[in-house]
């Protein structure tokens, strides 16, 4: 049976749609923008919640679109034969849960109630169903994290380090791929935070980022008393600049005995900040 992928572009996607042709799975990839098809690979264009083309029956369904976009289509279409149901949320529902940003606060309750709409449709449905929860997603140089400012110190060669005492668990876009497969299997009718294998300081995480690069670049120590001020000058960096205080991290307990993965610790090189052609 064929297995239905929403945000098949994206960074996840990039490594699980490889995955799943490998194991012979015929794979309908939907996004915005559809790219050219392959043997067992066939684009659609759409997007959530509204603009979906008809589909076959399938055997399952991944989503790394919208959360709450997502329940709201799988409850309004209710899809034969009742597919496994994978989709992914975001660690956001915790670290932005109590932002001092207002904005921040509503992203952390829409993810929220994303995760409760989803279980609901697919226990209506008697789907089967995981959402995984990732912290800061790198890999394939499509985040809104790190890539940005790997490729703006390539090109200024100056490198911010910003001071932080937080700890941070970059999870590897393809790690969560891995646990999108074994969900497939395995479903955990839960949600499971995924990190990355490894916890580090802020401020190291930045430092092993620019130690990747390819090219030399000069760094620009930010110490906490700049970074105070910054958050009191720019109110769009208030909430990111206070989170590097904070610890941004998973336990990955349930994780690796429920769905058997284990993130690789954070060794990043110079591709994860390429974002891959097309």
């Amino acid at each position: 049976m064929t297995v239905l992928v929403f945000g098949a572009s994206s960074q996840i996607g990039h490594f699980l749609l490889p995955r799943l042709q490998a194991r012979g799975e015929p794979v309908l990839a939907l996004s915005r923008t559809p790219r050219v098809g392959a043997p067992g690979l066939t684009w659609l264009a759409g997007h959530l919640p509204d603009a979906v083309p008809a589909v076959p029956e399938v055997r399952a369904i991944v989503s790394f679109g919208p959360l709450r976009a997502f329940a709201q289509w799988l409850a309004a279409a209710t899809p034969a034969g009742r597919p496994c149901i994978v989709a992914t949320s975001s660690m956001s529902v915790e670290s932005k849960a109590a932002s001092v940003v207002p904005a921040e606060r509503a992203i952390a309750e829409e993810l929220r109630q994303g995760e409760a709409e989803l279980a609901a449709a697919c226990a209506r449905l008697g789907c089967a169903w995981t959402v995984l929860r990732p912290t800061l997603i790198y890999g394939a140089g499509r985040d809104r994290s790190l890539s940005p400012v790997a490729r703006r110190a390539m090109r200024l060669r100056v490198f911010p380090r910003p001071a932080g005492r937080g700890l941070r668990q970059p999870v590897h876009a393809d790690d969560i791929a891995q646990a999108v497969l074994a969900a497939l299997e395995r479903p955990a009718h839960r949600v499971l935070p995924i990190g990355g294998g490894e916890r580090l300081r802020a401020s190291e995480m930045f430092a092993r980022v620019q130690r990747s690069l390819p090219v030399a670049t000069l760094p620009l120590p930010l110490p906490a008393w700049m970074l105070r001020l910054a958050r009191h000058a720019v109110p769009r960096l208030r909430g990111p600049l206070a989170r590097l205080e904070t610890d941004l991290i998973a336990d990955n307990a349930e994780l690796e005995d429920l769905l058997g993965v284990h993130p690789r610790p954070f060794h990043p090189d110079a591709d994860c900040w390429r974002p891959p052609a097309g």
